[in-house]
This record gives structure tokens, C-alpha cells and sequence, in this order.
């Protein structure tokens, strides 16, 4: 991966890394291998690492483990729907913290102003957005000062350390790992959970093995995406994607499905294993480059004019993706900063070579704030 800019994308696998994941094979002691590492990783126990089926299930599971129903748990006002599913489904309720700009994440003053008209939240969970770490020492005081559960949620910093030396995941009461689409640690699907509080019960094991078809989703996607990659290099992906989605060939990573007791498939646990062990503090880095724009919608038209895709964005609302923003009655009047984020952020796309950008930037300088 050491030609891409961005760390662990299963989309932009080489055709090694390609073959690799369409044809892996492996058995339950795969998972038993897994969780033994995650175990000395993070400084737990075996029994106290679930393997489950996506991150936003290992946070919700989190949550049911560490905070009663009906629960508040504060969150980034600049975030994916993902976390809004997970804290539903623990039966909890939403806070959100307004974001500093420059870290894209909520700081101290923020999260204390949040907790003045919330003082009786019972959890918050920590995000570090695209890998760009929070100040773990200032959030960890205020958190013990209110007895606030922190939930470490590692689907874009895994291998990351913060300010004061420690890794991402060895903070908080329970930690949770994504292998989704455009994470850290990448095979498609899958998750866990890490419980590093010894005080909190044993959680129940996640035993139910994906749908066929959902294994097969996430086997074939690596192979679908290389050649998608190759169609867009004429502007003819609309045509790939599209009628790949509609048959559920390949399934928007926001759209997955959550559940507490479905495992990944026991191939996804021996590639995890693998991609686990090659990061290291050199090799762990933030999984998207950001940059903020003036008119970001004429800018993208320009790009996609001059042969150049800059259509993913995260995130382009402050809870993304857009087909969801409205349900969920984000709180705009109290997170301006997340709101002029949303507006204008771009990222920095993970399917070209660091070369091919060149153009990209001569006409992205135009923009640039």
C-alpha cells in the first residue's frame, strides 16, 4: 500500500491483495488467533473481545455493557449515521458536541458546554476524525469529573497513538474496531468489541455466522472495485455501480445491517490478523486527507470536467450520509462549526497515485481557504 496516500483501503487492494482476499481460506482458529491478539493489544482477555459483524455493532454493544437504557451519550457533531444506529439500538439517546475545525473533532470547552445542559449523559464516545487524534488528557478529566463511560471508536484511527504515547483503544471502559469499507483495518465487513474495563461483565460472544450472501458481498468487492476503478478511468462508472447496487452486489457500508450476536466469516478474521499485524506506529496514519473549499459544488464539477473524481466526501452533512440527514433532526443552531465543515470540506480521493493529483491540485489551489 505504500504507492496509495491512505492507509488499509480494501478498495484500492493490488491484484495480489485482490486475489488474496477473493480466494482466502480459513477456520475457526482464525478467530481464536484474532482474538488472542486484539487481547495482548489492547492489555484485556480472550473473553473479553467480541468479534461482530460491523463497528457500529461492537459500539452498540459497548454501550449495552456500560450505560442503562435511556441513557444520553454524547457524540461528534461532525459524524457518520453508523454511530446514531449504534446508540439507538443500545436503547440510548444522542448528544452532540459542536466540533473545532481544525481537529474535526469536539474539544474541551465544547464538550463541557454540552454537558451543562446535559450534566446527566452517561457516556461519550470518542471518534478521532479521520485519524486526527483528540487531547485524550483534557477529555479523560472532564469525563472522570462526570462520570462519563468513554467509548473509543477506532474505525478511522486503529494502530494510531494520541499526544501522550497511548494507542487508541487502551483508554476507555470498551473499545470498538471496524473492517469496514474505507476504514483502517479493511476486508468489507466485520468489526469487534474490546472490553478493557475488568469491572464490567463478560459480554456475550457473537456466534452467528454471516448469510452466504453476505460473505460473498464481501469477498467479490475488492474484484468488482479494481475493475470499477479501471471503468472510471473513462467516466463510465455510474454505469458499474449502479446496477451492482441495485442487485445487491455490492451494498453502501452505511446501509449494513446491525446485530449483536452476528460474527464476521472466519476468512475476514485471518485477513484482519494480517493487516493488524503490518501496522505499526510508522505505517498507522489518518485514513482520508481533508482540505476546506470555497464553492465546493463548482469546484467538484470542474474536477469531474478534467477527469477527476472528488465525489466522496466525509462527511458533506454533519451526520452523513445526505439520504439520512433529515431524520435524524441534527441540531444545527447549536453545532455551527460542524455545520460550515460539512459545507466546506473535501477529501482527498483514495483511488489515484500520489502522481496522478497533480493536475487535481492546480485547480483545487483556486478554491483552497
Amino acid at each position: 500500500m505504500s504507492s496509495r496516500l491512505f492507509l488499509g483501503q480494501a478498495a484500492n487492494y493490488k491484484a495480489k491483495d485482490v486475489l488474496r482476499h477473493t480466494f482466502s481460506f480459513a477456520t475457526k482458529r482464525s478467530a481464536v488467533e484474532l482474538r488472542d491478539y486484539l487481547a495482548e493489544k489492547y492489555g484485556t482477555t480472550r473473553d473479553r473481545v467480541v468479534l461482530m459483524n460491523n463497528g457500529r455493532s461492537a459500539i452498540a454493544a459497548g454501550l449495552k455493557l456500560t450505560v442503562p437504557s435511556g441513557a444520553e451519550v454524547i457524540i461528534n457533531g461532525f459524524t457518520c449515521y453508523a454511530v446514531l444506529q449504534a446508540i439507538e439500538k443500545a436503547g440510548c439517546v444522542p448528544v452532540y458536541a459542536d466540533i473545532d475545525q481544525k481537529t474535526l473533532n469536539f474539544s474541551r470547552k465544547t464538550l463541557e458546554k454540552v454537558l451543562k445542559n446535559h450534566p446527566k449523559a452517561k457516556a461519550v464516545v470518542i471518534q478521532n476524525t479521520l485519524g486526527i487524534m483528540v487531547n485524550i488528557t483534557e477529555i479523560e478529566k472532564i469525563a472522570d469529573e462526570h462520570s462519563l463511560v468513554i467509548v473509543e471508536d477506532l474505525a478511522h484511527c486503529a494502530g494510531m497513538r494520541y499526544a501522550d504515547g497511548r494507542e487508541v483503544g487502551s483508554v476507555g471502559a470498551v473499545a470498538a474496531l471496524s473492517f469496514g469499507k474505507g476504514k483502517s483495518l479493511d476486508t468489507i465487513t466485520g468489526g469487534a468489541l474490546i472490553v478493557n474495563n475488568r469491572s464490567l461483565n463478560l459480554p456475550i460472544q457473537a456466534t452467528k455466522r454471516p448469510k452466504l450472501s453476505d460473505s460473498l458481498r464481501a469477498r467479490w468487492y475488492p474484484l468488482l472495485a479494481a475493475i470499477g476503478r479501471g471503468i472510471s478511468r473513462v467516466h463510465l462508472q455510474k454505469y458499474w455501480y449502479g446496477p451492482l447496487i441495485k442487485m445487491h452486489f455490492i451494498e453502501r457500508a452505511v446501509d449494513a445491517k446491525l446485530s449483536l450476536r452476528q460474527r464476521p466469516a472466519y476468512w475476514q478474521d485471518k485477513l484482519v490478523l494480517r493487516q493488524l499485524k503490518q501496522i505499526g506506529d510508522k505505517s498507522a496514519m489518518p485514513i482520508r486527507t481533508h482540505l476546506f473549499v470555497r464553492d465546493r459544488g463548482e469546484l467538484i464539477e470542474k474536477l469531474d470536467r478534467n477527469g477527476y473524481n472528488f465525489r466522496e466526501i466525509w462527511y458533506d452533512v454533519p451526520v452523513s450520509p445526505v439520504r439520512y440527514y433529515k431524520k435524524v433532526n441534527f441540531p444545527e443552531e447549536e453545532c455551527p462549526a460542524a455545520v460550515k465543515t460539512a459545507k466546506e470540506i473535501i477529501n482527498l480521493p483514495t483511488y489515484y497515485e500520489k502522481g496522478e493529483l497533480h493536475g487535481a491540485f492546480q485547480i483545487i489551489k483556486e478554491y483552497e481557504k
